[in-house]
């Protein structure tokens, strides 16, 4: 499914109003996040060429938004992890005179009016991809699971340089043994053809004797 089949699917006052809240998104979004739908809503994620594990597999999303039976919702995950923001958030939602109907992360609205958008668009635009990930990677690596995980990646990092090293202790005696035959194959031609030329030197001498050596009387 695409965003845009999502938003087809919806009644149409919801097609409105999921629709500006989408353009407000985008409309501030960090550069390197990713649009698409994950956990069955439109989601704004950080993609796997940047951030590849996680710890339940699936994108590292900043914001989700969707439509469900009694309201919509715009789960804010950046707000929901960060104490600063959220204060920052809540602060800014109510100057809106909007009413802020919230959990943790999760943003309860029934209709279009009932959010401020530049303030949607603001709390998005002060989430920088890079920041994100950081922070993400903080708390993960404090967890038992990311505990794990960074041991995992010291080991596999540990093989690799290893490996590497072998591989090069190996080169470089192949390139020895190389090297030591090919000067013992020049040392072999030389000894061979200085050989040749002692035999060829006494065939000399000794044909050079016979003319000299008188002829038999009868």
């Amino acid at each position: 499914m695409t965003v845009d089949d999502y938003i087809d699917s919806l009644p149409e006052d919801r097609r409105i109003a999921i629709r500006a809240v989408r353009e407000a998104i985008n409309a501030k979004l960090p550069a390197g996040y990713e649009e698409g739908i994950v956990y069955d809503m439109i989601s704004w994620f950080v993609p796997f060429t940047r951030l590849a594990e996680t710890y339940n597999g699936q994108p590292l999303c900043v914001a989700s938004l969707g439509s469900q039976k009694n309201y919509m919702v715009l789960h804010l995950m950046s707000v929901y992890g960060d104490a600063k923001l959220r204060q920052w958030f809540e602060k800014a939602f109510k100057a809106s005179g909007k009413k802020l109907d919230m959990g943790k992360g999760c943003l309860r609205f029934k209709t279009l009016d009932d959010l401020p958008l530049p303030v949607i668009s603001e709390v998005i635009a002060k989430v920088p991809v890079d920041a994100y990930v950081a922070a993400y990677e903080k708390v993960r690596a404090s967890t038992a699971t990311g505990k794990k995980a960074a041991a995992k990646a010291k080991a596999t990092a540990a093989a690799k340089k290893v490996e590497a090293k072998a591989k090069k202790v190996v080169a470089k005696a192949k390139a020895k043994v190389t090297a030591k035959g090919k000067a013992v194959a020049v040392k072999t031609k030389a000894a061979a053809g200085k050989a040749k030329s002692k035999l060829a030197a006494a065939a000399a001498r000794a044909k050079s004797a016979a003319k000299k050596r008188p002829a038999a009387r009868a």
